[in-house]
């Protein structure tokens, strides 16, 4: 998605997974790994496994929709009104695309922050509701447990990189509205005074389709910090 917004062509790369993953993790994080590989816990009582499966779902259900509407109301709020969560967003004509990109970024990190604060105790819980069902399953929440501190630097650093990708389009978007209102239609006449000229039409057009992009981006974003939580999931509902 960000490669589409960005129109950049973004190949595939040819290393495989493990050595990509091998340059994201330190020689530390090995041995972190191959103890949580060598332990271990205790299975808990069989009658405890199906009411367990059923509070994580729903708890995982319940901080995935609220952080859904968080930003669904961001995006509902129309431009230039004032939402609970941020300032008004629609920037001035005179602004440069700094200051007016200034309040996105500001709501795009809040979201992000809501994301953090809220995913990781949910992680937390269901990992911690995984380790008690073999000891199969409790070397795989250690093993999540390892993955997620050696990988949440990295993953942070570059999903700190989205609003000014973001910022990009926005610079892009604006400039390609602004070009089209300087530039009449080739050989059109100059309008009357009384007719409202390019400069006058409603120009919300760009700052919509902008907006979508970023409510996409930000429900993408959801999606792939969500991801480790659904692996936990889904190993835990295995019989």
């Amino acid at each position: 998605m960000l490669a589409r917004l960005g129109d950049t062509d973004v190949p595939e790369s040819r290393q495989s997974f493990a050595d990509r993953l091998s340059q994201w993790l330190r020689w530390t994080d090995a041995i972190a790994l191959s103890t949580a590989l060598d332990g271990g816990l205790m299975a808990a009582p069989a009658g405890a496994r199906a009411a367990s499966v059923g509070a994580e779902e729903a708890e995982c259900l319940r901080v995935r929709t609220m952080l859904m509407n968080d930003i669904a109301e961001d995006f509902a709020t129309p431009p230039g009104k004032v939402s609970r969560h941020a300032p008004a967003l629609a920037p001035d004509a005179s602004m440069s695309a700094s200051s007016a990109f200034a309040p996105y970024r500001r709501r795009y990190l809040t979201r992000q922050q809501a994301m953090v604060t809220r995913i990781a105790p949910l992680r937390s819980r269901v990992r911690a509701a995984l380790a008690t069902r073999s000891p199969d399953m409790a070397r795989l929440a250690a093993v999540d447990g390892v993955m997620e501190q050696a990988l949440g630097a990295r993953e942070h650093a570059l999903l700190a990189t989205v609003p000014t990708l973001l910022e990009r389009h926005f610079a892009r978007l604006r400039s390609a509205h602004d070009g089209e209102r300087a530039a009449p239609a080739e050989g059109a006449a100059e309008p009357p005074e009384h007719v409202p000229g390019p400069s006058a039409l409603p120009d919300g057009a760009w700052l919509d389709a902008f907006c979508q992009d970023m409510q996409g981006v930000l429900l993408a974003e959801l999606d792939i910090r969500l991801q480790p939580v659904e692996g936990l999931l889904d190993a835990l509902r295995m019989k």
